[in-house]
């Protein structure tokens, strides 16, 4: 690059640098700019011109902080993200299922260049690998940003829908699948995607388990129940993501598990003491085997009060467990 083409590019190189290595406590001076700029950029320049250039980026609104005193010089005030902000989403990428360990640190370096380097170093520092699952799967991005184009679109989806066998392997099932896509869902550290098909109604489908997605010319069928405000409706009624017919069940738990149930369903719930002990409350769920066998989790601190077929159903689910012993 030229000389004079180097020139021009000075405040950019000046705004780069303050950027990554300004700190609060590690302001950058005046002296450590021109010898960036010379040593890497081969510009030339004194201190009234570093003022200038300084000056400048503040009036265009870089809120660059000037430290007086010997030990002083300049940094970065407000950046986009505080360091704090910064922790919660990178525990966020990497405690999240659905992400391969590899878009997990892809993402966790794009997120550290959002600070300085002192800042960024101690991130990467405080990062616990804690060994979890992760997916397989790395085209679910590709999934993903397909599937939300569609429901932009108001376009139908097509795609295959495979499950795993005991060798790790993808068995994909016979016939390719034609849905109408309403939305996406993160539950249970898995991405769903909520959607409507001839075949199988109102439904789900696990993001990371759909592969050759194509956006179909035909448009979305019509499903109210996932339209607008029915969608999050319908999201807080389906169970772990397990399929089930919604239904009104109230239930009785030990006070011991109020935590357990608040985190549940939120502490909006209304719970009404049943004696010293236990709490009644009712909710609408997708009545399912996984929701039964979440009650069963609890053994004598949680029971089943109504409906009587919910009940039945849980009796039931018992003892096809225990016929297995």
């Amino acid at each position: 690059m030229p000389k004079s083409d180097n020139q021009k590019a000075k405040i950019l190189y000046i705004l780069d640098y303050l950027e990554k290595y300004s700190h609060e406590d590690h302001p950058v001076r005046a002296s450590e700019l021109i010898s960036m700029l010379e040593k890497d950029h081969n510009i030339s320049c004194e201190r009234k011109t570093i003022y200038s250039d300084i000056a400048t980026l503040q009036d265009f609104g870089v809120d660059i902080i000037t430290l007086p005193g010997k030990n002083g010089g300049y940094y970065i005030g407000y950046r986009n993200f505080e360091p704090y902000e910064l922790k919660l989403l990178i525990d966020a990428v990497q405690s999240s299922r659905y992400l391969t360990q590899k878009k997990s640190q892809e993402l966790i370096e794009k997120l550290c260049k959002q600070c300085n380097i002192h800042d960024a170093n101690l991130l990467k520092r405080d990062v616990l690998v804690s060994g979890r699952v992760k997916s397989m799967n790395e085209s679910i991005y590709f999934s993903v940003d397909t599937i939300q184009n569609a429901i932009a679109e108001n376009k139908q989806i097509t795609f295959r829908y495979f499950d795993w066998d005991i060798s790790g392997k993808r068995i994909y099932r016979e016939k390719n699948y034609t849905a109408s896509p309403y939305g996406l869902l993160q539950d249970s550290e898995n991405y769903y995607l909520l959607a409507f098909s001839d075949r199988h109604g109102t439904t789900s489908y696990r993001v990371d388990r759909m592969a050759d997605i194509s956006i179909l010319n035909e448009k979305r069928q019509p499903c109210p129940e996932l339209t607008g405000k029915a969608l999050y409706k319908h999201a807080n009624q389906t169970f772990q993501m397990f399929q089930g017919t919604a239904t009104d069940v109230k239930l009785q738990f030990h006070k011991s598990l109020v935590n357990v149930v608040i985190d549940r369903f939120g502490k909006d719930l209304m719970m009404i003491p049943d004696g010293e002990e236990h709490f009644n409350f009712t909710v609408r769920v997708a009545v399912s085997p996984m929701f039964l066998s979440w009650v069963i989790g609890f053994g004598d601190k949680a029971k089943i009060l109504y409906p009587q077929s919910v009940v039945d159903a849980c009796k039931a689910l018992c003892l096809e467990a225990m016929s297995h012993y």
